[in-house]
């Protein structure tokens, strides 16, 4: 079987640190082409500038990978499917909600992949916890994600921008994760978000959920931690408690703590491999939409101003 021709399209820190070495290492795929208007691309791949002159002018592709800021990202999508070529969306899939669902629409009617790809769901530690949660009564949840934004997007003003998200762009990362593991749905009930003075996006939220069962779950966001970083998940359960740290990879139940290594491009496509080659997508806009509910419905205080 031919190897899946793919591009990537916008080359910035997670395209080169996470993408192009998890299509490298996947025989499944051959990296065709690159794009990107400011980055010239790796050495002996063919480059341009532009995404419509690749699909006009070649090398051909299969697929592409969209590693763009999210606020650029449907208009590319679109074009790609438009000529039935397979599309992978980063994380978070698009700037709203009605622009994810109109790619996922087109993208049955040409018969062509989207994949919405929650990298952290592919944390060693994710796939354990939500089997052993299958079958327990979930009582409480605390989530904690704090790092320092100027560690992990430096100068990255598009992030602060109207659809660039703020703390929800690490934040979302945890949301994918519960989302994924919980056994029942979560729906926010309230959330306060604070916002610099000079920018349009939070920089922290402290934001409360809850199942459909009624188990309280409480989320703490924040860009401003300084020293070690914490991405963790606690779940109080009626057989004890589960933990999830390091952003999922590493899982602590009442019977021990699982250590394995950090695989979660390398899930990514193969799972976007297989989708494919099944003919089928995946695109699931939970996370997206509970961060959609905390924009609607969430109290917003003015917080000192952020400068790089």
């Amino acid at each position: 079987m031919d190897p899946i021709r793919i591009a990537v399209v916008g080359l910035g820190k997670i395209a080169r640190d996470q993408h192009l070495p998890a299509i490298r290492g996947n025989p499944a795929f051959s990296l065709a082409a690159t794009v990107s208007p400011d980055d010239p691309g790796p050495v002996g791949v063919p480059h341009l500038a532009r995404l419509e002159d690749l699909l006009n002018k070649g090398p051909a592709v299969d697929a592409v990978a969209l590693c763009t800021p999210p606020q650029v990202r449907y208009g590319l999508a679109a074009m790609a499917l438009k000529r039935g070529v397979h599309v992978f969306l980063e994380k978070p899939p698009g700037a709203t909600l009605s622009e994810v669902a109109a790619l996922r629409d087109r993208a049955a009617k040409v018969d062509a992949t989207l994949f919405a790809a929650w990298h952290s769901r592919f944390a060693a530690g994710v796939a354990p916890a939500r089997a052993w949660l299958s079958d327990r009564k979930v009582e409480r949840v605390s989530v904690t994600w704090r790092e320092d934004v100027r560690v992990w997007h430096p100068g990255q003003a598009w992030i602060w921008e109207p659809g660039g998200l703020g703390v929800f762009d690490p934040g979302i990362n945890a949301l994918s994760i519960i989302t994924h593991i919980l056994p029942r749905p979560v729906f926010l009930k309230t959330a306060t978000l604070s916002i610099p003075e000079n920018r349009a996006a939070p920089i922290a939220a402290d934001l409360q959920f809850c199942d459909t069962a009624g188990a309280d779950i409480h989320m703490d966001l924040d860009w401003r931690q300084t020293g070690p970083q914490s991405w963790d998940i606690e779940v109080e359960t009626d057989a004890g408690t589960l933990k999830l740290s390091s952003g999922g990879a590493v899982l602590t139940l009442p019977t021990g703590t699982e250590h394995a290594d950090d695989l979660e491009y390398a899930g990514l496509y193969a799972r976007f491999a297989n989708l494919i080659r099944g003919g089928r997508s995946d695109v699931d806009i939970d996370p997206l939409r509970l961060v959609a509910d905390a924009f609607l419905r969430g109290r917003r205080e003015t917080v000192a101003a952020f400068h790089d």
